[in-house]
């Protein structure tokens, strides 16, 4: 009798040991996702870039929505001519996806490289390289100073969070010197 008693306490306890740990799994995956609420103010018509003061501004048609600070590729200075310059794009592009999964804090493509920038790296038998974001923080946590993307605008995360509830896909973005 002891005996059926023991395996029956042994069974209900694997089963409260499994239900614990199934719990303590699904709380800390919800807790780890980035929550996106659904964005329901004014339409973003377009974003600038002011590479030189360091700011990208949020638009509803010419109404300042938003000004947030930011950080570009660790070769500011200059338009992004060649993969691995270190340079952040100038001109008119578009942002052309949304990554949730990005080895960031969440991240806006850019459309860079375009039809010119292809044609003038070609020209010097170069590549005009890509993937072009704008970002948050590095996912692995390191801690980033002034100018350290291969050419991307990064933010801070919380900026980010607004700025991906923010923009839509095809929204216009000028990056200016």
């Amino acid at each position: 009798m002891m005996g059926l008693y023991s395996r029956r306490l042994n069974k209900v306890k694997a089963v409260i040991i499994f239900v614990v740990i199934s719990l303590n799994s699904l709380f800390l995956v919800s807790c780890s996702q980035k929550v996106i609420r659904p964005y329901n103010g004014p339409e973003v018509t377009r974003v600038e870039v002011f590479k030189s003061e360091r700011v990208l501004l949020v638009y509803h048609k010419d109404k300042v929505l938003k000004k947030y600070p930011i950080d570009l590729g660790f070769g500011p200075k200059g338009p992004k001519q060649f993969e691995g310059d270190g340079k952040t794009p100038e001109g008119k592009y578009f942002i052309n996806k949304h990554n949730p999964n990005s080895a960031f804090y969440l991240s806006l493509g850019i459309s860079y490289p375009n039809k010119e920038n292809i044609d003038f790296a070609k020209s010097l038998r170069k590549s005009p390289g890509g993937d072009i974001f704008i970002h948050g923080s590095p996912n692995s946590g390191k801690k980033q100073g002034p100018d350290w993307t291969a050419g991307c605008i990064a933010v801070k995360n919380k900026h980010m969070k607004q700025l991906y509830r923010m923009i839509k896909t095809n929204t216009k973005i000028y990056i200016f010197p």
